[in-house]
């Protein structure tokens, strides 16, 4: 009871947060979770933390989520992770000897899909910006036959889901969530397990290529660039892969922005309300990430740890020099001009 409250609690403070960080989250098809029952989602892997944190909040399941172990440093960090229902998986680059322990999680999530739980992990194994769908690893695999294997009464669902973002490393970016049509994977249980293995790769990344953008790797640079010059709205990406298929004769245009002046001038005053957690973004947080993948995730979580203290402080330095009123009126100005600079 306890631990269901906890993860209601940092669902909600999640969708909060997200709901300030980005312009728009549009999601599609989401009817094609199955509410009850055990269901494995598998989504394309571009944009690191956010990813999950997405799926997490918008597929309507508190999902056990596979994570790469590296993460799981420290006894409190681990703690918290596993709170979250974060499952370690081991990578090669981890050490050949780790990589024993995935049986110990694949066996673990094959018990929650028994007990209708519901599993989510990146198949591609990796993040990357790139929009393409890489070629999937067998973890998924290995997870749902040894499922069917030990617990052949499993009713085992598998969703793929594709993120699309307009322009991942941007404030105030649009995202949108397609929601694949479930794959039944007793379908899949042929007397070849590698031949089943190889079928279900082959459709699972059939079916990630129609939800996401997919740029094949040969030309992918020019592809890319003709589509960015006819201004696709990379948040359909049924019709940005019409586009491709059409050799961009056939493109989607994403709306020209309004109020983009009005939006600059509700940006910069949003800096000087927020003026303290933006420069420890800007000069010690932002200088560091190495990785572009990275910079979403880093920049959210300023979002909901350093800006709600940083209104906290100076609210209640208000409220003690210039009364309850000024105070209350300054949090919820700021407030106001986030939205606006985010939302516009």
């Amino acid at each position: 009871m306890l631990h269901k409250l906890w993860l209601h609690t940092i669902r909600c403070y999640l969708q909060l947060g997200l709901f300030f960080y980005y312009k728009r989250i549009r999601v599609v098809n989401k009817e094609n979770v199955p509410k009850k029952g055990a269901v494995l989602l598998l989504s394309n892997h571009q944009n690191a933390l956010i990813d999950a944190l997405l799926i997490a909040t918008k597929s309507g399941r508190f999902s056990y989520f596979l994570t790469r172990a590296s993460v799981f440093s420290g006894s409190f960090t681990d703690k918290f992770l596993k709170s979250l229902q974060m499952l370690p998986v081991y990578r090669v680059r981890d050490g050949w000897k780790t990589i024993s322990n995935n049986n110990l999680v694949f066996s673990k999530c094959a018990k929650l899909l028994y007990e209708s739980k519901a599993v989510a992990l990146f198949p591609e194994g990796n993040h990357s910006l790139q929009r393409t769908v890489r070629n999937l690893s067998k973890g998924f695999t290995r997870i749902v036959f040894k499922t069917l294997k030990l617990y052949p009464d499993t009713n085992l669902q598998i969703v793929p889901i594709g993120l699309n973002f307009q322009n991942a490393v941007a404030f105030g970016d649009s995202v949108s969530i397609y929601f694949g049509k479930p794959i039944d994977a007793k379908n899949y249980l042929l007397d070849d397990e590698n031949a089943a293995i190889g079928v279900l790769k082959r459709d699972v990344q059939q079916q990630l290529s129609t939800l996401t953008t997919h740029i094949p790797s040969d030309g992918y640079d020019a592809v890319l660039n003709e589509l960015t010059l006819n201004k696709v709205n990379f948040l359909h990406p049924e019709n940005v892969n019409a586009c491709i298929s059409s050799n961009f004769k056939n493109c989607e245009l994403q709306q020209t922005p309004r109020f983009v002046a009005i939006k600059k001038v509700f940006k910069f005053l949003m800096i000087i309300t927020l003026f303290g957690p933006y420069l420890i973004w800007k000069f010690k947080v932002y200088p560091k990430i190495k990785e572009p993948e990275f910079v979403a995730t880093f920049r959210f979580a300023i979002v909901i740890t350093l800006v709600p203290i940083w209104l906290l402080l100076l609210g209640f330095t208000l409220a003690v020099t210039c009364g309850l009123y000024i105070a209350v009126l300054f949090v919820a100005v700021s407030l106001c001009l986030a939205l606006l600079a985010v939302k516009l």
